[in-house]
């Protein structure tokens, strides 16, 4: 790819992202512990219902090693209302892991990183770039929507090609001397301004060159033409009283399916 071309798009996005973007808590500090827990938290979650609860973990644990001398329970409550509890428990076994076995120090390169439990390709980039400076892109929706519009990527993002074929552009357009201001800026560009439906390409620093807006493409790009598949799922109690008319109940373990009996003694 040209390189005054690369140079030009990166510059845009991140002379955009200076003056618009969002005062985060998280982007005020390069402690991986804080991103990593950010990052946990946000995945399937929206930013503003997120903040509340990276608040008061970050107020009940405010180092690793105070999560990972928590109880499962203790961050299960604090994680209550945020949904897909199986996070908290990953969250809470790797936070054990590095306080535990690893010295409270996080791993500083992506490939250590994809090691740790619930970590993933997303994950391990983001903690890389924005606490360590590593070169490599952060590809999340926000990316893919952006990349997919600017250079007309007819690609379905659910693909499994999808994936390496992101990644790769982003790769090429990264700044190399400042990856995670890149990272942020074109996650933040997709978030605020390249959003998902009606952007304003009017009042777009990337208008002029991108091909979707040239094409009368915008609403059509990117393309996800796979369908999760929603699967129902049912649950048996049964339900005892005692002669007061108190109920007894047990908690259900995390892989427990069928008749959950309720018992007292």
């Amino acid at each position: 790819m040209n390189l005054n071309f690369t140079m030009d798009f990166a510059n845009s996005l991140t002379q955009w992202y200076l003056k618009n973007k969002r005062d985060l808590p998280w982007r005020n500090t390069k402690d991986p512990y804080l991103i990593w827990l950010s990052e946990i938290m946000l995945q399937q979650t929206r930013v503003a219902q997120g903040m509340p609860y990276f608040h008061a973990f970050t107020n009940a644990f405010p180092t690793v090693f105070d999560l990972a001398n928590a109880s499962e329970q203790e961050v299960l409550k604090l994680w209550q209302g945020l949904g897909y509890y199986s996070r908290a428990r990953n969250l809470h076994k790797t936070g054990q892991h590095i306080g535990n076995n690893l010295n409270g120090v996080f791993p500083n390169t992506y490939n250590d990183l994809l090691q740790l439990n619930g970590v993933g390709e997303y994950t391990a980039a983001a903690i890389a770039s924005f606490s360590f400076n590593e070169v490599i892109p952060v590809v999340d929706g926000n990316v893919f929507r952006v990349l997919s519009r600017y250079f007309d990527i007819e690609t379905d993002i659910q693909s499994n090609a999808a994936k390496k074929e992101f990644f790769n552009l982003a790769n090429e357009l990264i700044l190399e001397v400042n990856p995670a201001l890149f990272n942020q800026a074109i996650m933040e560009f997709g978030a605020l301004q390249c959003v998902p439906k009606n952007p304003n390409c009017s009042d777009c620093p990337l208008n002029a060159g991108c091909l979707a807006l040239q094409k009368k493409k915008v609403h059509s790009l990117p393309i996800k033409s796979k369908k999760l598949k929603v699967r129902n799922r049912y649950f048996n109690y049964i339900v005892f009283f005692d002669n007061l008319g108190n109920t007894f109940i047990r908690k259900r373990e995390e892989k427990e399916f069928g008749i959950i009996c309720m018992s007292f003694h």
